[in-house]
């Protein structure tokens, strides 16, 4: 989950709402340099945290007793492994996407950790036999992979409220096509993108959160009860060129 602390407490994003978040982003992509099996790379974009389901786990507070932002976990062999699993019951291609995803987390923790770095081998074999399954060159993957990367990173800027102020730029990722791709938050208070990269002129992104007032938690079971008494909220950004 993505957690952001304010002045009325915890502000709690889910990990399935932060997917919902980044496909809506590849919806809005331009329709010419969307890859050819469009609707499989949008599942995969959207089902790329699948497998992180905050009311089914039990690690979900640090030992203050404060939520677990995502960008503290590390690797877990039991939650990659479901992700395989899961992408794996829908498409080799949605398989593929999601393996490259978790070699991109992982790969530096493979460095230090045996358990990353065999789980990480395993996989780079099996999307070698999904690339020539699929015949799609790794060339073309990496392309396809880059707006999937696009899109998660610019759904965490949103997400982690990490918008510059005073109309200065944020650079989200290199996309698909290496380009530097900068956001940035115009005058009027709308948001855009330098290139923009986007079909339309103009369109809204929307996410769900939760606030919970309580700061510090006895175990995950009060910390899930609040959650599920927490109003649920939605920000909503508008995007314009």
């Amino acid at each position: 989950m993505i957690v952001n602390y304010t002045e009325q407490g915890w502000e709690i994003i889910t990990q399935r709402a932060h997917g919902l978040l980044a496909v809506q982003t590849a919806m809005e992509w331009r329709i010419k340099d969307r890859p050819d099996r469009w609707a499989e790379t949008v599942a995969a974009i959207a089902e790329h945290d699948d497998a992180q389901t905050e009311l089914e786990e039990n690690d979900l507070l640090t030992a203050q007793g404060g939520p677990v932002n995502f960008r503290m976990k590390t690797f877990e062999a039991e939650h990659c492994r479901r992700l395989q699993d899961f992408s794996l019951s829908k498409s080799s291609y949605i398989a593929l996407l999601c393996s490259m995803h978790m070699e991109f987390l992982h790969h530096k923790e493979a460095e230090t950790n045996p358990e990353a770095k065999k789980f990480l081998a395993e996989q780079a074999k099996l999307r070698q036999a999904w690339r020539h399954e699929l015949k799609i060159t790794k060339k073309e993957a990496n392309r396809i992979y880059g707006l999937m990367e696009w899109c998660d990173a610019f759904s965490l800027l949103l997400c982690q409220r990490e918008i510059q102020p005073e109309n200065r730029n944020i650079e989200v990722s290199r996309g698909p096509d290496k380009k530097r791709y900068e956001l940035v938050q115009k005058k009027n208070g709308l948001l855009s993108v330098k290139p923009w990269p986007f079909e339309t002129r103009s369109f809204s992104l929307r996410v769900e959160y939760r606030v919970i007032p309580k700061l510090q938690f006895k175990d995950c079971d009060e910390f899930k009860e609040e959650f599920l008494k927490a109003m649920v909220k939605e920000k909503v950004w508008k995007m314009e060129k």
